[in-house]
């Protein structure tokens, strides 16, 4: 316990928490922002096909792209460690391996985006004009997929290399430049529809122009040269390859809990599928701010690690679980004293409204279940290792479902109660793991693992 006192009394871990933390809090609340003005300046064209288009569009986008946020993940774990062992050019290996990555998938997936996207269409048969609007919005919004990518990618490095600035520049300019564009192209020049598409495209390939510009000045900072025949030996590309595909494994099954949530919440009939997405709204506003501290203890638990620095590790560690449960008390506080402002505030539908009422409880409980797995995910993010966070979410999935199916006779209640648990076993078994671990003495050791990926000696395991 004392341990523990001292580690929470070290200011200056506090310092670098934050300073890592806050940017990446303001830039995650700057991402739904976005989504409300585009469909604010598109909500005033005259036809509300357009608004429909931009939704349906943006929509079928965010399915293509929003899992690949693991290139941010993997850049920053492996970019920490390297960091933390000053290795610079194992810096510049998983600044280059990553964007080659992140043009790879672009290439992969906008081969497979026209054809997805047709049967997503078939299967929703919107209107001839909203198929039409929608189509146009999404081909023009794939010209900016490599961009998207690399913005991710570049994202995870800065913040890696503890440059949540630089990680806050990229995301801010993007997203504010993005809603400027969207006014111009819009309603000034009225482009409509595919104005709107143009806006984001523009949007993020200045936000990768700022992003590589950044990692460039920081990498003239840092000694070291890129040995560029590692980029043509296969065992330098394993361990980066192996952990982008645990996390997307891990993503995916975790995408699919959200999914059978909006499936059972259907079944269960309209207003009740309705409350449910108003009252994860809540879990969405909580995870963006309690994200910024996981995001920092990415950085600071990596480098640490690279530094093969116990001390560091477990102040981190410490102070940023501290403020985390702060966090999510103060969110339970909010949706239990709050919770029927925050519901009224995102509609006027009685019905809808009774239903979320009923379930606010499950709501000011869930940030105190939630936020273990968000830090637990830092600490494997930053110590690269995917294996274990795929297998702790695939074994959460699992009982999860098989809890969800033993409590169908409860209705919405037996939903509620199977997302809570799935939220415990999440951070439950994160953490059992994570203790195994340290008792082996294995998240420092671990560090060799990181040194495989940046040295030709083998394929992290």
């Amino acid at each position: 316990m004392s341990t523990l006192r001292a580690a929470w009394q070290h200011l200056p871990t506090h310092r670098r928490v934050w300073a890592l933390a806050l940017p990446m809090i303001l830039s995650n609340l700057s991402v739904p922002l976005v989504a409300l003005v585009d469909s604010a300046v598109v909500g005033h064209l005259p036809q509300v096909q357009q608004l429909g288009a931009v939704v349906v569009g943006s929509s079928l986008y965010a399915m293509l792209v929003g899992v690949f946020g693991i290139l941010r993940m993997s850049a920053t774990g492996f970019a920490a460690q390297a960091y933390g062992r000053g290795d610079g050019g194992a810096l510049r290996l998983v600044l280059l391996q990553s964007l080659l990555l992140a043009g790879a998938l672009a290439v992969a997936i906008g081969l497979l985006a026209i054809p997805l996207s047709d049967a997503a269409l078939h299967l929703m048969q919107p209107s001839a004009t909203l198929d039409a609007l929608t189509r146009e919005f999404f081909h023009t919004r794939l010209l900016g997929l490599p961009a998207t990518l690399a913005c991710s990618a570049l994202v995870g490095w800065l913040l890696g290399t503890q440059s949540a600035r630089g990680a806050l520049a990229v995301l801010l300019s993007t997203n504010l430049l993005n809603v400027a564009l969207n006014l111009w192209f819009v309603l000034g020049l009225d482009w409509g529809v595919v104005g709107s598409a143009r806006a984001s495209v523009l949007a993020e390939w200045c936000g990768a122009l700022v992003g590589l510009t950044l990692a460039w000045q920081a990498l003239r900072r840092q000694p070291g040269q890129l040995q560029r025949e590692q980029l043509y030996r296969w065992h330098s590309w394993v361990a980066l390859l192996a952990v982008n595909r645990d996390i997307l494994i891990r993503t995916l099954a975790l995408h699919l809990v959200f999914f059978l949530i909006t499936v059972q919440g259907t079944r269960l009939g309209d207003a009740t599928v309705a409350a449910n997405a108003l009252l994860l709204n809540g879990l969405l506003l909580a995870a963006f701010a309690l994200d910024g501290l996981a995001q920092a203890v990415e950085a600071l638990c990596g480098h640490a690690i690279g530094a093969r620095d116990r001390l560091t590790l477990q102040r981190s560690l410490v102070v940023a679980g501290g403020w985390s449960l702060l966090g999510s008390l103060l969110f339970a506080l909010l949706f239990l004293l709050g919770g029927h402002w925050f519901i009224d505030l995102q509609s006027d539908m009685q019905p809808v409204r009774a239903v979320a009422y009923v379930y606010l409880p499950y709501l000011a409980v869930l940030p105190l279940v939630a936020v273990w797995s968000y830090l637990l995910d830092g600490l494997f993010i930053g110590a690269t290792r995917a294996r274990e966070m795929r297998n702790a979410m695939l074994f959460s999935v699992t009982l999860a479902l098989l809890l969800g199916w033993a409590l169908r006779g409860l209705g919405n209640h037996g939903l509620w109660l199977a997302f809570l648990g799935f939220m415990l076993l999440r951070g439950s078994s994160l953490g059992i793991i994570a203790w195994r671990l340290g008792r082996q003495g294995a998240w420092i050791s671990s560090t060799a693992d990181g040194e495989k990926h940046a040295q030709p000696s083998g394929p992290r395991r």
